[in-house]
């Protein structure tokens, strides 16, 4: 009795521990093969907490100053996401310094999404078995709820598969990032607070205060923030048209495309991965790469992969379907 104790408490050690060394917890949850499937819930509780904490709201109220803040940290925090974690690390679709890639991938570790390495390998691998067996978050295998965030709670998502992203790992700023993926989280929460805390002392017109900045600026945001981005790993294999006949189930949705900042014309991704540009054709709202655009037309990034014109006359010949293809 005492010795099944002590091994629950050397577990509940560990998990706890997997909110800080992200690394040292996967080897851990890598080598108890009968749970990979399963759900931590102690490990998870942190993404539980930040979604229960949104219900401050009731107490805290809201102002202008700290909706307005929660806003622009949607966005750049959701750009740093589709710009840098998913078509720059995982696909590679144009070029910037080291110094940039550091930055923006510390802005999108700030988006509580894990670190750069573990999205890109994840969504490396998403490409290479899409909506087959080996695609842990196609709602074509799995259920609904499953794909949309289940996968990202469970055991066998946890670890960052190296062997996929070999051209990333040996930059040892953005693994330290991957290690210690709480830490841009925690340094953001801290930082919204000492915001609204100095506005309410500066401006104090502004009605907000330090706890409101954290629920407005960090918790509410950082939620919109999660079920936007895991939509296209579940709304995008369901629901919207298909321009081209992929071996997958990607749809097009330019309702998504609004709210992921052009990851919507995910059926277009499917089809050349590796462009800059998601939405192909003029009237598909890309706003990712127009900001990609701007950051090229000053010299921060550069070398943006088009789209080849062979597959743009091919989309314009095969008209919109909601039926399965391929």
């Amino acid at each position: 009795m005492q010795e099944q104790a002590g091994s629950g408490m050397r577990q509940m050690i560990k998990t706890v521990f997997a909110w800080f060394d992200a690394e040292a917890a996967a080897k851990a949850t890598a080598s108890n093969q009968t749970t990979e499937l399963k759900i931590d819930w102690l490990r998870c509780f942190p993404f539980l907490l930040v979604h229960v904490s949104c219900l401050m709201v009731i107490w805290l109220g809201w102002s202008p100053a700290a909706v307005s803040v929660a806003a622009l940290a949607f966005f750049v925090r959701m750009f740093a996401i589709t710009g840098f974690y998913h078509r720059y690390f995982s696909h590679r679709s144009f070029k910037t310094s080291r110094f940039c890639q550091f930055f923006f991938a510390a802005i999108g570790s700030a988006s509580a999404q894990r670190g750069p390495l573990w999205w890109a390998s994840h969504h490396r691998n998403h490409h290479k078995y899409s909506d087959r067996e080996d695609d842990l978050h196609s709602p074509i295998q799995h259920n609904f709820l499953w794909s949309h965030l289940g996968w990202f709670l469970s055991n066998k998502a946890y670890a960052t598969d190296y062997s996929v992203i070999p051209d990333l790992a040996k930059f040892p700023e953005l693994r330290f990032l991957n290690r210690f993926d709480s830490l841009m989280p925690a340094l953001m929460a801290v930082g919204m607070y000492l915001l609204g805390d100095w506005m309410a002392s500066a401006y104090p017109e502004s009605g907000t205060s330090g706890w409101q900045m954290v629920l407005w600026g960090f918790c509410i945001s950082t939620v919109v923030l999660f079920h936007a981005t895991f939509s296209i790993n579940s709304l995008g294999h369901v629901w919207g048209s298909r321009r081209f006949a992929t071996k997958d189930q990607s749809r097009n949705n330019p309702w998504l495309a609004v709210i992921t900042l052009g990851e919507g014309w995910h059926n277009n991704h499917h089809r050349f991965a590796v462009s800059a540009r998601q939405g192909f054709y003029w009237w598909e709202l890309d706003i990712t790469y127009l900001v990609l655009k701007g950051l090229a037309f000053v010299g921060i990034v550069r070398d943006l992969n088009p789209v080849p014109r062979r597959i743009l006359e091919e989309g314009k010949g095969n008209p919109p379907t909601t039926q399965p293809q391929g």
